[in-house]
């Protein structure tokens, strides 16, 4: 029975490392595509994800907010930087970023966007 623990945890150890080496290569082609096209809100967009997966929400804040100082109506920003600050406790600040979202994915026609803001905002008020 310890063997198995011992082979359990092991195992667990391997693929968490096995997971944090894939996050790692995914967050170096990232960085180097944008070394290339360093204003690419896609990509940078992409990147603040990969941070967030590890966990590293002040690195994921910083590229959200640059995405949407220099592209607002890069409007798929405003949902995951709206979730982020939740997840810090500024509710406020979410909800600003939800209605900004919401704006300009209506100005934009895009309704599933809208919804998606509109129902995170909406989550916040039943709370």
């Amino acid at each position: 029975m310890q063997l198995k623990a011992k082979i359990s945890v092991g195992l667990k150890q391997s693929i968490l490392n096995i997971i944090i080496s894939e996050q790692m290569s995914r967050v170096e082609k990232l960085m180097e595509y944008l070394a290339a096209t360093p204003d690419d809100s896609f990509l940078q967009h992409a990147l603040a994800l990969e941070y967030i997966k590890m966990g590293d929400d002040a690195a994921a804040e910083k590229l959200f907010r640059n995405v949407l100082e220099k592209d607002p109506g890069y409007t798929g920003t405003y949902y995951h930087l709206g979730k982020l600050l939740e997840r810090e406790g500024d509710v406020v600040s979410a909800i600003d970023f939800y209605k900004k979202g919401m704006e300009m994915t209506k100005k934009a026609g895009d309704q599933h966007a809208y919804n998606e803001l509109q129902a995170a905002l909406e989550d916040l008020d039943d709370e």
